[in-house]
């Protein structure tokens, strides 16, 4: 019997008032006809007793059946005009996880659907204003960190000792390494860029270029049959920061990168392999968790910090797009991104 009741506010109303009408009108004709008397019998005339002429009756009938269809009508339109703001609601909660500076929604319908909406854009303002204070809060501890840093950064190159000048040096710079990461993280979607028309190949090969003129072996794969990618609106710098964790992630434990663009019709797919010992299958899904290693050692030039598939994955989140891990055959990892047109 619970799978014939509908599971949206809809149907439920409409249901209802359905099934208010028909009783209603089951109701009547029982009294009517039990007052009324059985219809009449050919053999009697219409004076005569056994109930109102033939015309009436039909007429009767046609009555009710035309107030029943403008009741079931009414129904109808009433049910989805009373479930429009609660799906309005639903609709403006789904959209606030992509984006939570959206215009805030009208207060309209009933008093429990404004109070409701109400409700909502309040908890939308305090988000905001939550966000506001941890990005003021990100720049000033960046401002505080940073500062001791330089300054540990020049007495070293005063040291004498080379070693310890070298050491100092690389203590310094994985701090420094440390912070960028974790205060990078912590912004998430706090840096708003406007999204723009992005040659996808011409971006490609530009970060396939940086990273070759630093000695990495990174390469863009391509096959003669292969179509230039489209133009893809998107937020350009994003993007690079995204792929850029990627490949980085590529060369610290596979030694090198492939990146394929594969495009489509509705969808663009970005694809970063490298050919290292890959992931267990059951690892696939935490290694995008922020701060989490497979590395047990904290040698942070092996193991790195641990927040730039997180990063990635954040990024990728906000172009309405998807990060997923795949191990390739026979070896080595694929991580590929797959934006929306």
């Amino acid at each position: 019997m619970a799978r014939l009741i509908p599971r949206t506010l809809f149907g439920r109303l409409a249901l209802l008032l359905f099934v208010a009408v028909l009783a209603s009108h089951v109701l009547a004709l029982t009294l009517m006809f039990g007052v009324m008397g059985p219809p009449p019998r050919p053999e009697l005339g219409p004076g005569m007793s056994g109930g109102p002429p033939p015309m009436q009756h039909a007429g009767l009938w046609l009555d009710i059946g035309i107030r029943l269809l403008a009741l079931m009508l009414a129904a109808w339109v009433g049910a989805r005009w009373l479930s429009q703001p609660v799906l309005r609601l639903a609709s403006a909660a789904r959209e606030l996880g992509r984006d939570i500076h959206r215009p805030a929604l009208v207060e309209e319908g009933t008093v429990e659907c404004r109070e409701a909406t109400r409700v909502f854009n309040q908890m939308q303002a305090q988000i905001c204003r939550q966000l506001a204070e941890r990005d003021r809060f990100v720049a000033a501890v960046s401002h505080d960190l940073r500062t001791p840093l330089t300054r540990l950064a020049l007495r070293a190159e005063g040291l004498q000792d080379e070693t310890q000048r070298q050491q100092f040096s690389r203590d310094i710079a994985e701090m420094n390494m440390l912070i960028t990461s974790t205060l990078d993280y912590l912004r998430g979607a706090a840096d708003q860029e406007t999204p723009v028309l992005l040659d996808l190949d011409s971006e490609l090969h530009s970060l396939v270029d940086d990273y070759q003129e630093t000695g990495h072996v990174v390469q863009m794969e391509a096959t003669a049959s292969q179509l230039p990618c489209a133009p893809l609106r998107t937020q350009a710098s994003a993007l690079r920061r995204c792929i850029g964790n990627l490949v980085d992630n590529a060369v610290r434990y596979g030694g090198g990168a492939h990146i394929r663009c594969v495009d489509a019709p509705d969808q663009v797919c970005i694809e970063v392999r490298d050919f290292g010992p890959g992931i267990a299958e059951s690892e696939l899904q935490n290694v995008l968790q922020p701060f989490y290693r497979l590395e047990g050692s904290r040698n942070r030039g092996s193991g790195g910090v641990g927040l730039g598939l997180s990063i990635a994955q954040d990024i990728a989140r906000r172009l309405n797009g998807q990060l997923s891990l795949h191990n390739a055959t026979p070896s080595g990892l694929v991580a590929r991104v797959t934006l929306p047109r």
